[in-house]
This record gives structure tokens, sequence and C-alpha cells, in this order.
């Protein structure tokens, strides 16, 4: 019987990038099109949720989104979660709606195929250079200036098993608070659960979701950057701890 999950689990991580591979090597000319112009992004976005959605359905996973708040039209936003999944990324472009961009560790642009459109589309961020954290500022700025929102895992990475939710680090509320937009926190339930970085682990299942009511940063200053920082993880450590019950 153990053996049979053994082989269950190989099997099930190899589908799974065959599944990450296919719709994007299916849709490689749309999607090399739509990189070659930054306000084609739209477009991108859109087949990004294309591709999200397949692996999501292929690797059997039911996504259920609860949402106490609906970003508008034409406004930007920063979008948080917690981070313990290769399928965060994949969950929360099913979850928002309107486009948003990723910023993201430099390491992720090694994947075949998937770098090569991360590495176009993403902030990259190098976390052991401070400049390459400047420079993020700098980038994040001109898309949100562009009319596009931000997406933070604001754990800086993926903790260890044990980890509920790491501590947050303090960029994704400084970019929210220098340009006054409202953050999104969004609880991610069981992407741990169904597909975490344990190889021999995951299976289908339900996949919850609970985007919660935006936190606005209209007036407030850098230094309450602790202060929001705070609030954010506290709202997603409790739904977790609910979902966990």
């Amino acid at each position: 019987m153990i053996v049979f999950k053994y082989i269950f689990w190989v099997l099930y991580r190899i589908w799974f990038y065959i599944l990450v591979a296919l719709p994007i090597l299916i849709m490689f000319p749309l999607l090399l099109i739509s990189i070659l112009k930054e306000s084609w992004y739209p477009l991108f976005f859109k087949l990004a949720r294309i591709w999200s959605k397949t692996i999501l359905i292929g690797m059997g996973f039911a996504y259920q989104i609860e949402r106490e708040q609906t970003p508008e039209k034409n406004k930007s936003y920063m979008f948080i979660a917690n981070h313990t999944s290769m399928v965060d990324i994949m969950l929360m472009l099913v979850s928002v709606k309107r486009p948003f961009v990723f910023v993201g560790k430099k390491e992720l642009t090694k994947i075949p195929l998937f770098g090569f459109f991360y590495k176009r589309t993403c902030i990259l961020v190098d976390r052991s250079s401070p400049k390459s954290r400047q420079a993020v500022f700098l980038r994040a700025q001109r898309r949100l200036k562009s009319g596009v929102s931000i997406c933070i895992f604001p754990e800086g990475g993926v903790p260890e098993e044990n980890i509920m939710l790491d501590e947050f680090k303090d960029g994704a509320f400084r970019l929210a608070i220098n340009h006054q937009i409202p953050i999104v926190p969004l609880t991610f339930a069981d992407n741990k659960k169904r597909f975490s970085y344990t190889f021999f682990s995951g299976g289908p299942g339900k996949m919850r979701v609970k985007i919660h009511e935006f936190l606005s940063t209209k007036g407030l200053t850098i230094k309450e950057t602790k202060v929001l920082n705070d609030k954010a993880r506290d709202i997603i450590l409790k739904q977790l701890q609910a979902f966990n019950k």
C-alpha cells in the first residue's frame, strides 16, 4: 500500500510539470506577442489565468473562493497571501481577475519555459542584494502608474512545514503606503496539504481561498508600516487557524 502511495506521488509530480509546460507550448505564439509591449500585459494576464485554471483543474484541485470585497475596475491594489506551495501562483491568478504583476524571486527564471515568461513579466528581486530591492520599488512604481496592481508574498519565501505563517517583510506595505493603494489580504487554506514542497505528499481535493476586506492606506505614513504589516498578518493567521479547526 505504501509503495503505491509513493508511485502515485512521483507520477503526480511529473503530471504537474507536464501541465505547467503543455499550455505554454500550445499558447506560445500568443504569449510571445503579449509580452512584446508592456501595454499588452492585460492580454498576457488573461492567458496566464487560462494557464492557471488548466493546471489547477488538471491536478484535481477544486478551488473555492470566498470574497468579502471585490476590487474595482481601473484601480490599483497590493495583493498579499500566505506562501506554502508551488501552486500559490496559479491560485492567486485564478482568485484575482484584475491584472496584477508578481514581485518574485529571481531563482524562478531558471525553470524551463515558465522562466522565460516569468523573467519578462514579473518584477524580479534578488533578496541578497539591497540594490535589487531598491530596483523593485522603482519598477513597481512604474507598473502602478500604468494602472496595474502588484502581488507580493510577504513572507519572503516558503516557511518550514511546521510553521503556519512566517513573519512578514515590510516591502509590500511600504509600497502600498507610498502609493496610497489598498492592501488586499488573501488566505490560502489548503495549498500545503494539496501540493507542498515536500516531494512525497499531496493529492487532489479542495482549495479554499478567502479574500478579506481591504486594508486602507489612505493617510498612512511610512512610520505606520509595521502596524499595517501586523494587522494584515493577524488577519491571515486568524483565518488559517479558523480553517484548521
